[in-house]
């Protein structure tokens, strides 16, 4: 029997976790994508030269629109600042629709959990437009109990709010839920909401993803019984 769903039906009866997942770099291996188009925006608009360490360290899970603000936001209005958040978009979309795919093992993963009775929620910053653009190429929104993006909170990763909102609807206290995560303003927001954090290797060494309970490089490396062993 696949090693996923190898927790019997006594022990799915007794599994006392959820499990919360980030969308971008984390299910899809899209952060590169995302990278790509903030580039071509900053240098379209006179930002300059977005290395890599600034994206990674200022603007990977952090919502579109506030770093749109943040960055753009002078001299421009609410429906100026839309615009380029449009045109970074589809921008992003365009790039990376050719290479859409989930990360390796993650359909088998989310199968094995859920026929052990985990409960599950993706909890992200992207657009609803962007979830969509995921979801109806990769058949997984029926795995998850709950879906929470960035507009049904008020403050962005690495604020906590968006983990805390997903374990709400879950119905599961903080401290019973794990984290998957790949950017360093997701991992400061799980630690601060106080859950178990599994982070995976799409956009940061092993070494720059702390503190974490386990770091993995993708999903054919984890089961429902590692999983379990964090909450012991």
């Amino acid at each position: 029997m696949d090693t996923i769903n190898s927790l019997n039906q006594s022990e799915a009866h007794t599994v006392n976790f959820a499990a919360i997942f980030d969308m971008d770099g984390t299910l899809i291996d899209n952060t590169p994508f995302h990278f790509k188009s903030w580039q071509a925006l900053f240098k379209k608009y006179g930002k300059g030269e977005l290395s890599k360490q600034t994206y990674y360290t200022e603007i990977s899970g952090v919502p579109v629109m506030d770093t749109i603000r943040r960055v753009f936001g002078e001299g421009r209005d609410e429906e100026q600042l839309k615009a380029l958040l449009n045109e970074k978009e589809e921008l992003y979309r365009q790039l990376y629709a050719p290479f859409l795919a989930p990360i390796n093992g993650l359909e088998n993963f989310l199968t094995g959990l859920k026929n052990t009775g985990v409960k599950m929620a993706m909890a992200t910053s992207a657009t609803v437009e962007d979830i969509d653009f995921i979801m109806n190429q990769i058949p997984i929104r029926g795995d998850f109990d709950a879906i929470v993006n960035s507009t049904m909170v008020s403050k962005p990763k690495p604020n906590p709010q968006i983990f805390l909102k997903a374990a709400e609807k879950l119905n599961m206290p903080p401290e019973k839920c794990v984290v998957f995560e790949d950017s360093l303003a997701g991992i400061k927001a799980a630690n601060s909401a106080g859950m178990k954090v599994v982070a995976i290797t799409t956009g940061h060494t092993a070494a720059e993803l702390h503190p974490v309970n386990l770091v993995i490089n993708d999903y054919t490396e984890l089961n429902a019984h590692k999983l379990a062993a964090l909450f012991e």
